[in-house]
């Protein structure tokens, strides 16, 4: 571990719940009758899953949702609180039920099915008291959101705003309040088709820079792709006379085909800074960062189920330990490809001692 991280508070607020992970041989037909070929209930939700990755990697991380007194939620809790996850900050409603998901995880096309059932009561802000707000940010380093309970988490946001503790945002698809959040993050890490949803674009790449151009604070965005790496864009105030200027589809174009599809290792390539151009929405000066996924042999994959959160919650780690821009998506792939070697969100995550992550621990 890095000892630049020893001690590392990281503050999350958002979701938190209890996976039902039924795997198939096969995903059913309507009105089909199947077995499952292994079942696991374990604690989920993008917060949890993202905080839980950060601890096992070295930081402290301490956690704002809530959950409802009753066997799952208390689960829950016992389960964040193994992986030394701070709890003390959630609230817990003496009524109500803890927010749950069934996760169907289809064997034979390597893909999962999240049908969620949210808890109630919602959380919302006078859950949180002001006191116990600023206990939570005394120290940290880094806050992560990842868009739900927005009522709470803007709260949340200004107070970090106000402390100078930087924002990660995790933005996985369009939701209530996610804009608010979204003008005062610092990194973002987006799902694969939030981009172009956000920003109505027409490619990847362009919808990257227009969410540069709209978000005036953001340092870089992230688009993960699953299997196909993922695509960053860094902001450079380091424009100079000289830099050239490029149309941002064809940059990447050119990226993708300096790919080094041979490795099985994750591998990130990047452009110079260059000023990025997309037809119709504008230019920003920036790197382009294209990195490559793990190349898992397909008796290895397991669940792809919060590979995105195991992602997020490596960049949380990257970030306090200063990582650069290639070292940490290679180590962010490394990390989610580890997950994805067993059933569910957390099983399968690495603790900083783990080899395969020494490369990048030294």
């Amino acid at each position: 571990m890095s000892r630049a991280c020893e001690n590392t508070v990281v503050v999350g607020c958002g979701a938190v719940s209890v996976d039902f992970l039924a795997t198939v041989a096969a995903y059913p037909k309507p009105d089909e009758k199947i077995r499952t070929t292994s079942f696991k209930v374990q604690g989920g939700g993008n917060t949890g899953n993202a905080l839980t990755c950060a601890s096992r990697l070295g930081l402290k991380p301490r956690i704002i949702s809530k959950v409802a007194d009753d066997t799952q939620g208390r689960e829950v809790l016992r389960e964040l609180e193994a992986d030394g996850v701070d709890t003390s900050f959630m609230a817990v409603s003496q009524e109500g039920t803890t927010p749950f998901t069934y996760v169907i995880v289809d064997s034979q096309n390597k893909s999962r099915t999240c049908i969620h059932t949210p808890g109630y009561p919602p959380m919302k802000p006078v859950d949180f008291p002001k006191s116990s707000l600023l206990t939570a940010l005394n120290g940290a380093k880094i806050a992560y959101f990842d868009g739900r309970l927005h009522e709470t988490a803007i709260v949340v946001a200004h107070e970090a705003v106000k402390k100078n503790i930087p924002i990660l945002m995790d933005a996985e698809r369009l939701r209530e309040g996610l804009d608010d959040l979204l003008k005062l993050a610092d990194y973002v890490v987006c799902a694969a088709e939030f981009p172009q949803a956000w920003t109505e674009a027409s490619t990847v790449p362009k919808a990257l820079v227009c969410m540069l151009l709209r978000l005036s604070n953001i340092k870089f965005v992230i688009v993960t792709l699953g299997k196909d790496g993922c695509i960053m864009l860094e902001r450079s105030f380091n424009e100079g006379p000289s830099t050239e200027e490029m149309d941002v589809d064809q940059l990447l174009e050119s990226l993708e085909m300096r790919k080094n599809r041979s490795s099985h290792i994750p591998t990130c390539i990047s452009s110079s800074v260059t000023k990025l151009h997309a037809e119709g929405i504008g230019t920003v000066c920036g790197k382009l960062y294209v990195g490559t996924a793990e190349n898992i042999p397909p008796s290895e994959l397991i669940d792809t189920t919060g590979a995105g959160d195991a992602f997020s919650g490596s960049v949380l780690y990257a970030i306090c330990a200063n990582f650069t821009p290639e070292k940490m998506l290679c180590f962010a792939a490394t990390v989610a490809a580890s997950k994805c070697r067993a059933i569910g969100a957390r099983t399968g995550l690495p603790y900083h001692t783990d080899p395969c992550l020494a490369s990048f621990m030294n």
